[in-house]
């Protein structure tokens, strides 16, 4: 990758956000930094460029506003020297779906999905266009296990992995790559945030790790990075299984135990 390719990271004054400033920063590419915490970003920023000597530029957003969102894809369409998104914003939520309320929820899916969504597309109609471009959309282990019963994080972040994999499809010919990064519980704010006590959770992964090792993905080219999994065959097997399915699913009648038992 190009020395002089920025990169726009979201998310990026704390967490995993920031660990991606601190490692595309020290690959020597320019920065532009989207959070809501304008305070943080400048620290951040002046930091990375007295370490670093590369440029960073602040670009403050909250991304539960629409306004703002479309501030954030606008310079994505428009400015020619970022090559690489990170869609790494995200919030959670405490509670059980029917304990949450709406206005939460609400907040959650624009974050989570609508920002990501849009920040992509802009991203991709230029990306495609020039014939290069990496996209990385953090996603979450979380989006394929209903079980862990955190329905509408989850729910966000299976949305995340299909958009993921769908660009991968579209966009691979034409020259972008697209990685969907899936990690497990990572030492972040967004627990704090949440309202969750992280010391009540096992195996959690500091983000720098979690980072390190997507961005071994990333350099890898792969589709789908899952820092948490270590059998890999786990995810081959589960691609295969979800594959095999998909000639089964062009049929002009139902499946026979569907039928109605005229006896």
């Amino acid at each position: 990758m190009a020395e002089n390719i920025s990169v726009l990271i979201t998310g990026a004054s704390t967490g995993i956000g920031a660990v991606y400033a601190e490692r595309f920063a020290q690959r020597g590419h320019n920065l532009v930094l989207v959070a809501r915490d304008a305070g943080r970003l400048n620290a951040l920023a002046e930091k990375l460029q007295a370490q670093y000597g590369i440029q960073a530029e602040v670009l403050q957003a909250d991304l539960t506003d629409a306004q703002s969102v479309e501030k954030v894809a606008r310079r994505l369409r428009e400015d020619a020297s970022i090559g690489v998104l990170v869609n790494n914003a995200g919030i959670s939520l405490s509670g059980t779906f029917v304990s949450q309320i709406a206005a939460d929820i609400s907040r959650l899916t624009a974050v989570n999905l609508n920002a990501v969504l849009m920040l992509a597309h802009a991203a991709a109609v230029r990306f495609a266009a020039e014939g290069r471009g990496s996209i990385i959309n953090l996603a979450s282990v979380v989006g394929l296990a209903p079980e862990f019963g955190m329905t509408a994080y989850g729910a966000t972040k299976a949305f995340v992995l299909y958009l993921s994999q769908g660009l991968h499809h579209e966009l691979g010919s034409k020259g972008v790559y697209v990685q969907a990064v899936l990690p497990a519980a990572t030492r972040t704010e967004i627990w704090q945030r949440s309202g969750v006590d992280l010391n009540t959770i096992d195996g959690v992964m500091d983000a720098s790790d979690m980072v390190d090792a997507a961005l071994v993905g990333f350099d890898r080219r792969e589709p789908v990075t899952i820092p948490p999994l270590h059998r890999e065959d786990q995810w081959s097997l589960y691609e295969q299984a979800r594959q095999a399915m998909l000639p089964e699913f062009r049929q002009a009648h139902p499946a026979p135990r569907y039928l109605l038992n005229d006896e």
